[in-house]
């Protein structure tokens, strides 16, 4: 045998195997042997084996009568356009042709086969099909025509706008085909979306009208399209606001969660411009429809749950008597239980308090670690949101203490409560006391530590000695916490002289850069005169807390108001352009320690003080700013309190020159 003959038997297809029983098939002399072979095609191409090597073959059979056949031809098309751009030509005159055909059926198939071949020389050949179909007679095939605009456009914006696509798109939305509406809408809004610069999607007055009259004939993501496009309308009067939600009210009867969703985030756009009795009958409204996805697939409900979570916080009262929808079920997964858990704290009243901590008491029981924190943080959030419950939630964190040993997160609600409502002292510092040996968590020990410079703890001293010994070790949260009980001890007893002028001397080596500015601005505040206002407010009063549950900012609640059923609702972010910007939950009143000093000692905002009279502003910072331009470095002399005995004798030996920017930490470094 010649080289040339082995060299193409080596290149030759084999004559064994799938693949070579397929190619044989697809050029079979019999129509139903071919169809069958195709269906196997697309079969393997189901299950994700490589068949592009047929492409050629299955490409002779794309001109066919059977619709069958060419709806599979056109879906391996689809597929595997990419890796065969060059023979995707060769389909073009079948797809022009398809175009003309009297079946609608084809026609629309044609037409969105085209605009699924993402590939750019396909592009040429479409303006003639394209025109056609967006004026055919059939409303089927227009609105296939009008999503194929949008690929069309996010393919070759060029050939979009030149041949006059948008404008023909736009048409469209005054079909008189609810469909093509809907459609056309959906195309224009993803337009839009890619491109705000064009503005080719306008709602107003007319269009308002021809939207609503399409929304109870279309189909649900065609109503989840309109729904969409009518939230981002601006009412102009009350009365329009009221036609549009008369018109979406009952969308909320709908078994498509997402249409109920969508429902609703139209409603609270309009709601606010209601007047009189009608705001709170249509917010009723919303109550049972958001109760109802909560027996949705897990999946589903932990979307709702989410948004629920958003509405809730706009309208605390909404949800109120449906509170036990959100009891946790035995069989929900930690997520939906964990979410659960954030909207009953919010749904606590003085009405069910009873009730929500009794579940809660429950949940303490259980057998998951991540579900039984959150449960005891939650006991604590209520116990401090309703008053009348504090004492009650105190009995139940003390028991969960001693029957289960949470020792770590029952300390920290139990400090929250404490800071909230100081009466309860004599019942909780002893458990707190009790409890220490058993702290693990930083965030628990901080608490302890606080609760020493709070209240009168048995033998303070040689515990707070241990923790400033190993000062440098801690955790930053137990360190903010330590120089606060510190401080405050002394100042109300004049007690730990030496623990006080040893944390002064051994500054310098403090790491954490906020840790050494809180000890230089309090060594400067005790160096103040003992009748000096500000040494009296920052260093002796407590501020008490209203709650501890995670809060939105005003802003970033209004934004997840108007992105209802959409991701951001879902992670709670804000979109910027076609990126996405994380935007954290920014609590109001955060429990973690190391914010304490900034609500306690550091808090200079002090509208409640004795001092300020009706009418006249009082501004702390003033007095502050007067101590920060002083050029001296020492503390004054004229001080003659022990405190400021302790702080004249300790002179400051850190020349660290470690800059942030700018405000108060760069005022201290330059003081030292």
């Amino acid at each position: 045998m010649s080289i040339e003959k082995r060299i193409k038997k080596m290149f030759a297809q084999p004559k064994k195997g799938e693949t070579y029983e397929l190619r044989a098939g697809l050029v079979s002399q019999y129509a139903n042997e071919r169809k069958d072979t195709i269906k196997q095609v697309i079969s393997a191409m189901t299950v994700g084996k490589d068949v592009s090597s047929l492409f050629p073959d299955v490409l002779k059979n794309i001109a066919t009568h059977d619709i069958k056949q060419k709806k599979l031809v056109y879906l391996y098309l689809m597929n595997y356009a990419k890796t065969n751009p060059e023979l995707c030509i060769l389909a073009v005159n079948t797809f022009v042709q398809d175009t003309q055909d009297p079946n609608p059926l084809v026609r629309a198939l044609a037409i969105r086969t085209m605009g699924c071949i993402r590939v750019d020389k396909m592009v040429d050949y479409m303006e003639i099909p394209l025109t056609k179909t967006l004026n055919d007679e059939n409303p089927y095939v227009r609105k296939t025509a009008a999503i194929c605009v949008a690929k069309l456009f996010d393919l070759n914006r060029q050939i979009c706008v030149e041949n006059g696509f948008l404008e023909k798109l736009q048409n469209l939305v005054e079909d008189s085909n609810p469909m093509v509406v809907a459609n056309a809408i959906s195309a224009l809004a993803e337009i839009h979306e890619t491109e705000p610069t064009l503005n080719v999607l306008t709602v107003d007055s007319v269009l308002l009208k021809k939207l609503l009259l399409a929304l109870n004939e279309c189909t649900e993501w065609g109503r989840i399209t309109i729904l969409t496009a009518l939230a981002d309308f601006e009412a102009s009067s009350s009365d329009e606001a009221s036609h549009i939600v008369e018109r979406v009210v009952p969308q909320l009867q709908h078994s498509n969660p997402s249409v109920v969703l969508s429902s609703i985030k139209v409603i609270i756009s309009n709601v606010e411009k209601l007047q009189g009795e009608e705001h709170e009958v249509v917010l009723k409204k919303l109550a049972a429809p958001l109760a109802s996805l909560v027996s949705t697939a897990p999946e589903v409900q932990y979307v709702a749950l989410r948004n629920i979570r958003i509405i809730v916080e706009k309208y605390p009262h909404l949800m109120t008597n449906y509170f036990k929808v959100f009891f946790v079920r035995y069989n929900d997964p930690l997520y939906l239980k964990l979410e659960k858990i954030e909207i009953i704290v919010r749904l606590a009243s003085s009405s069910n308090s009873n009730m929500i901590l009794n579940e809660l008491k429950e949940y303490g029981y259980e057998f998951d670690v991540e579900f039984v924190k959150r449960a005891v943080r939650a006991i604590g959030q209520v116990g401090i949101k309703i008053s009348k419950s504090a004492s009650k939630a105190v009995d139940i964190l003390i028991g969960l203490i001693n029957e289960r040993e949470l020792y770590n997160e029952v300390v920290i609600s139990l400090r929250d409560i404490l800071r909230a409502y100081p009466e309860h002292s004599a019942m909780i510092t002893p458990t707190i006391v009790q409890s220490f040996d058993k702290l693990v968590d930083p965030e628990a020990i901080a608490s302890f530590i606080w609760v020493m410079g709070e209240f009168e703890v048995v033998n303070y001293e040689s515990r707070l000695s241990e923790f400033v010994d190993q000062f440098n070790d801690l955790d930053i949260g137990v360190q903010n916490a330590l120089v606060y009980s510190i401080v405050k001890i002394n100042v109300k007893t004049g007690a730990l002289k030496d623990l006080l002028a040893k944390l002064f001397n051994n500054v310098d080596k403090v790491e954490n850069i906020e840790v050494r500015d809180q000890i230089y601005l309090y060594w400067r505040i005790l160096s103040l005169d003992d009748s000096s206002e500000l040494k009296k407010l920052v260093l002796t009063r407590l501020v008490k807390i209203e709650t501890t549950i995670p809060q939105f900012q005003p802003e970033l609640l209004e934004f997840l108001l108007r992105e209802l059923s959409t991701l951001n609702s879902v992670l709670f972010t804000t979109t910027v352009g076609k990126g996405s910007k994380q935007t954290q939950i920014t609590k109001i009143k955060d429990v973690k320690l190391n914010v304490i000093n900034d609500e306690n000692l550091l808090d200079f905002d002090d509208d409640d003080s004795e001092t300020s009279k009706p009418g006249e502003s009082v501004n702390i910072l003033d007095e502050l700013n007067d101590l920060f331009s002083s050029s001296s470095i020492s503390p004054p002399v004229n001080n003659s309190s022990s405190t400021a005995q302790i702080a004249q004798n300790s002179t400051p030996v850190s020349n660290n020159k470690n800059t942030s920017t700018g405000g108060v930490s760069q005022d201290l470094l330059d003081l030292f």
